[in-house]
């Protein structure tokens, strides 16, 4: 087992389908971080801050909300890591730190006409210093947006020290409310690993799945197995413009959320709810094969490692193995790294990148001037 420090990561992330909590054992930074988890649980979010949480997404909250909001999420977040801590019999004085992502409720990666970039996730992390008896890492994306980046994706640094392979071309895809790849060419060059947004992953399905069937998400993709092709709502969904975007690029509920979902599920209601929700399936499926062949610059692919909700959908993932043969589709538990706690354990990697002083980011999968050192520290006393 590692010998290193404890430390719990949170991540709850664009598709809202809960809040993840890990807690591993971490040691070294940079190349030499190993990193193992001892447990991981999923909490669901209380029905009235997911409320408030989707109000703040819809700009329906004011700004006395809003700032109420960060500070409820900061609670939220110290109870669900004492409650893995007490399930456990971990003393939460033990954990060094805790890393948290916190609750995104507006990305802009490019500057338009009326708007620069920015970013804002809630979750005040001296709130969850005070309950835990820890120091905290969060707001991790600021830096690399004021160094001209896209503030994320963030993860592909921890990908490329984890996964990074001398003989194996690999691209890591994570697919959770978005589907997000890294790059990562054989051999150990950073100035050749890329990332960005392929476009939709759970975030689609999922919202069809709660206006169709009043369930979360579809469970194994067994809904989507059972319908047929709507050809025209395929069509429409992959003639989205930010499909055709260059890297880097980054995508959220902006161009995928639940406007832009039930637009579409209205446009195509007299259709079948099975198939509905097979073509959205298929259709963010192919959006994510699309990507890697269009932009991933490799001539062939030796394995691709999903992890995310969307490891789950066995039909999401057959669309996948199809159009990416011959390819060697994996999860990252095949690998030894949970699919289901990949980016709240990536959060404790840039986390202990930060408290030691490391940069924890890659400016080619950002588009920043150079990498930085991510997130804010709340030390605790």
């Amino acid at each position: 087992m590692n010998e290193g420090r404890l430390a719990a990561g949170i991540m709850s992330g664009t598709s809202l389908d809960g809040i993840d909590v890990a807690i591993a054992t971490i040691s070294g930074v940079g190349s030499e971080i190993k990193i193992e988890m001892i447990c991981g649980k999923t909490y669901p979010y209380p029905e009235h801050i997911l409320n408030e949480v989707k109000k703040a997404i819809q700009n329906e909250l004011n700004v006395r909300e809003i700032s109420n909001l960060n500070f409820e999420l900061g609670r939220l977040y110290g109870e669900v890591v004492l409650a893995l801590c007490k399930e456990e019999g971990i003393t939460p004085s033990s954990l060094s730190f805790v890393a948290s992502h916190g609750q995104t409720v507006y990305h802009q990666g490019a500057s338009d006409k009326d708007f620069y970039p920015s970013t804002l996730q809630l979750g005040a992390g001296a709130i969850i210093a005070q309950m835990v008896g820890t120091d905290v890492v969060y707001d991790f994306r600021v830096a690399d947006m004021a160094a001209g980046g896209q503030g994320a994706p963030l993860v592909p640094f921890v990908d490329y020290i984890l996964f990074a392979n001398q003989n194996k071309n690999r691209i890591i895809q994570n697919i959770g409310g978005i589907s997000n790849i890294t790059v990562l060419p054989k051999g150990f060059d950073t100035k050749k690993v890329f990332a960005f947004d392929t476009g939709p992953g759970n975030m689609m399905i999922n919202r069809a799945m709660e206006v169709l069937f009043s369930k979360p998400y579809d469970d194994g993709g067994k809904i989507a197995a059972s319908g047929k092709l709507i050809e025209e709502l395929k069509n429409e969904i992959m003639a989205h413009p930010y499909l055709t975007k260059l890297p880097p690029k980054s995508a959220g509920r902006e161009q995928f959320g639940v406007e832009y979902t039930d637009q579409l599920l209205n446009k195509y209601k007299f259709y079948s709810k099975e198939d509905l929700v097979h073509t959205i399936t298929y259709a963010s499926a192919i959006t994510m094969a699309d990507a890697i062949k269009r932009f991933s610059k490799l001539d062939s692919i030796d394995e691709l490692i999903v992890s995310g909700g969307g490891a789950k959908n066995t039909y999401l993932l057959k669309v996948l193995q199809t159009k990416l043969f011959p390819t060697k589709i994996l999860t990252s538990d095949e690998l030894n790294l949970s699919s289901d706690f990949k980016e709240a354990l990536a959060f404790i990697v840039i986390g202990n990148q930060t408290l030691n002083k490391e940069i924890s980011t890659i400016p080619t999968t950002t588009g920043a001037t150079k990498a930085v050192i991510s997130g804010s520290v709340v030390y605790y006393k």
